[in-house]
């Protein structure tokens, strides 16, 4: 079985990448040049980074502790 396939320039082909804006600045809004410029879409549904994790307060490792010494012992 032979296949072919005919690939050719569409109406959106350049060879340059255009770069898409992430960020809104206050110097875009006063010259109004974000209305000239493509936004790269929001993705609403992406997980946000995790927040730094805490630590346990001295006194709770220490009735941890305590608490896993007195389990130990029965």
């Amino acid at each position: 079985t032979l296949k072919s396939y005919w690939i050719r320039k569409g109406s959106a082909f350049s060879t340059a990448v255009a770069r898409q804006e992430t960020e809104l600045t206050p110097e875009m809004i006063a010259t109004g040049s974000w209305r000239q410029l493509s936004f790269k879409p929001y993705n609403f549904a992406a997980l946000g980074l995790p927040p730094a994790a805490g630590h346990l307060h001295p006194l709770l490792k220490v009735r941890s502790e305590l608490r896993q010494i007195f389990l130990e012992m029965g």
